[in-house]
């Protein structure tokens, strides 16, 4: 029996970028932008030197790394799965679970990743792919609300970016409660507003 190690089959070059990839987001999660090569490779089982074959940098194994991470799909078929028969109430409390859950699980991440993609090492190409995730969700926001717009008071359009900039300053904003966070609460403020209806203060 020949008992010499046999060698393992070298990988495609996009699928070991995939694989780097993969290796590399929790350690984003864990150390940020300071997460080393080494560390990388560790997570990844390869050598070193084997994440230069086929990234130019660590900042460009960083940068798609965190294009790859804040991929909205997972969300945006989240919120293509809210059923369109629900009351608009409802659909919108769902919509704003899911968009803040997005953003408080990135949170670090995508102070990260503005940073080192508008900042640090402008990368033009990331900055259009983060600015069309953004669009994307921005328009799924407005296909929740657009089967009740004639009982709007604003378009679905203003209504969906409210809702984004609610659940953005509760995530990323110094006056922010991500724990205290309700997606009930903010239906109810972007549908009732705060003040009491004349009906209802009269029974106070």
């Amino acid at each position: 029996m020949d008992s010499r190690r046999r060698r393992v089959p070298a990988m495609a070059p996009e699928e070991r970028r995939a694989a780097l990839i993969e290796a590399t987001i929790p350690l984003l999660h864990e150390h940020g932008l300071e997460v080393s090569t080494r560390q990388i490779a560790h997570a990844a089982g390869v050598a070193e030197g084997t994440i230069f074959g086929v990234f130019e940098s660590k900042s460009q194994l960083v940068v798609c790394s965190v294009v790859k991470a804040l991929d909205p799909q997972p969300t945006l078929d989240a919120l293509a799965a809210i059923d369109p028969a629900t009351p608009l109430r409802g659909r919108v409390a769902a919509a704003a679970e899911l968009v803040h859950s997005r953003f408080t699980e990135n949170a670090q991440l995508m102070s990260e990743a503005r940073k080192l993609i508008f900042t640090n090492a402008p990368d033009p190409e990331a900055q259009a792919r983060m600015a069309a995730s953004r669009q994307q969700l921005h328009d799924a926001i407005v296909g929740v609300f657009t089967p009740d717009a004639a009982r709007l008071r604003i378009t679905p359009e203003r209504a969906a970016r409210l809702l984004l900039l609610h659940c953005g300053a509760n995530a990323f904003g110094p006056f922010g409660e991500p724990g205290e966070f309700s997606g009930a609460d903010l239906a109810s403020l972007l549908l009732d507003g705060i003040q009491l209806r004349e009906t209802e203060h009269e029974k106070c």
